[in-house]
Formats: structure tokens, sequence, C-alpha cells
């Protein structure tokens, strides 16, 4: 044991004692990289807990009473488009979806729970429907392809979202662009639908005009508005421009 110490020492001394290790590259942001990281505030009001999959109905109910059939008519969905489900859970959409929009459409299946993503791929393949593609996200960024959607929907889940000004604002780039002057495209580009109930967020809702002030202020207008059954609806926007994340203001709620 005497002779340990010593030739500690000398290592030392020669430089032969183990370096600390470096932290990986990933962990090193230059300071200019993390100044463009967009911050976003958090909204003014309380954000719901996220609900087991499939929570908010059962589908038999919202079959019978023709839910998926008067939102498809609503929002013109035909073969051809592609449309993101977002919060996709059981994907009750996602299924009815699928054939609605082939051939040549597709369904972008997005969640921010693995399992559910899992189990919804398991669903659709037991069913043969194959033009679902499947995307993680996460509470500000669905991360969908860029300039890829026809249609963002988001049912009943629009109140569970963490981070609402960011998930908004990278939506924008990936909602398919609107018509040019150079360009004579049918589509008048992507649009935001959201189905959800008119009660507080507390209470597994969104009150419409709460809505329709948080998707104003990450840059959308509301072109339509629609009652639907259950005390739920349907708000559907369109982008303008996208707003600096540093100028987004949350709307304010009464504390209830």
């Amino acid at each position: 044991m005497r002779f340990i110490l010593p030739l500690l020492l000398l290592l030392a001394a020669c430089g032969g004692a183990p370096a600390p290790a470096e932290p990986p590259a990933a962990e090193k942001a230059a300071p200019q990289q993390l100044a463009q990281i967009p911050i976003f505030p958090p909204p003014d009001r309380p954000v719901a807990a996220i609900s087991g999959s499939g929570a908010w109905s059962d589908e038999d109910s919202r079959d019978d009473s023709r839910e998926a059939e008067r939102v498809f008519k609503l929002l013109g969905i035909r073969p051809g488009l592609t449309v993101a489900d977002i919060g996709a859970g059981s994907g009750y959409y996602t299924v009815r979806l699928a054939p609605a929009l082939a051939p040549g459409g597709r369904v972008i299946a997005n969640d921010v729970i693995p399992d559910y993503v899992k189990r919804l791929q398991q669903r659709t393949q037991a069913k043969g429907l194959t033009n679902i593609e499947f995307v993680l996200g996460d509470s500000g960024n669905a991360n969908l392809p860029r300039e890829s959607v026809d249609i963002a929907l988001m049912v009943h889940m629009y109140h569970e979202i963490a981070d609402p000004f960011s998930l908004l604002w990278h939506l924008h780039e990936s909602l398919k662009p609107g018509e040019t002057a150079q360009s004579q495209a049918q589509s008048p580009g992507g649009l935001v639908a959201i189905i959800d109930a008119d009660r507080p967020t507390s209470r597994h809702g969104t009150p419409p005009d709460l809505l329709k002030c948080e998707l104003k202020a990450t840059g959308y207008r509301q072109i339509a508005f629609h009652r639907l059954e259950n005390n739920s609806y349907l708000a559907i926007f369109e982008p303008e421009s996208r707003p600096d994340p540093a100028k987004i203001q949350p709307c304010k709620t009464p504390r209830t």
C-alpha cells in the first residue's frame, strides 16, 4: 500500500492521470445556437391531464351519432388529401379517415405517447389499412413532415397540449402552402381543424373564444365554426403570418 500514493502522484505529474471526459458535442451548444431556439409562453389557463386512449366516448355511440360522417362532410374529406390526426389516441378518426382518403391520400397518425402509437399501428395492420404513416410528437411539436398536410385535425385533445403556442407555431411549417399568383393549384393550402367540448380546459374542453384567441396569437384566422353533438364544436382555421415567438401573448381567461 505504501507504494500506491507515490505512484499516483508520479502519474499526475507526468500527465498520466486520465482527464475528465469532454461532454458530448450535442451538449455543448454555442451561445448563438441557444439564442436561436424559440421560447414560447405558457398558456394562461389550466392544461388538462392526458386522458386515457379512447376515454372521451365509446366508438359505437360516436358512430350512432354519425360524428365522423358529419365532420368529414364539413371538412370536405375526399380521396387524395393528407390529413394529420394529431393526438390520434386509439385511432377513432385514423381508421375512418384512411379508407375515405384512398386512393392517393394518407393519414399521418400522431401522438405523444409511444404505447398509443404502437397499439394504433397494430390496430391498423389488423384492418389491412396501408395508407397510414405514424409519427411520434412531443408537447411542443407534432414533428410532421414539412409542407405535407392538407388538414391538421385535433379531436378532444387541444386542452391537453402542454405547450400549445409552440405546437401551433411549428405546425405552420407542416401545412401545405396556399395558392400564389404563380400557381393555379386548386388547394387553398393547409387548414387546422379542432374539435373540442365547449367547457373550461380544467374540465377537458376549450371555450370557443379562448381557442380562437390562442390560434390568432400564433398566426391563424378562424374561417368556420360548427356546433356538433354533446356540446362539442368544430372550429376551422387557416394560417396567416407566423409571429415572432417572443411577441406571442397568452390569452387571458377568467378564473373559475
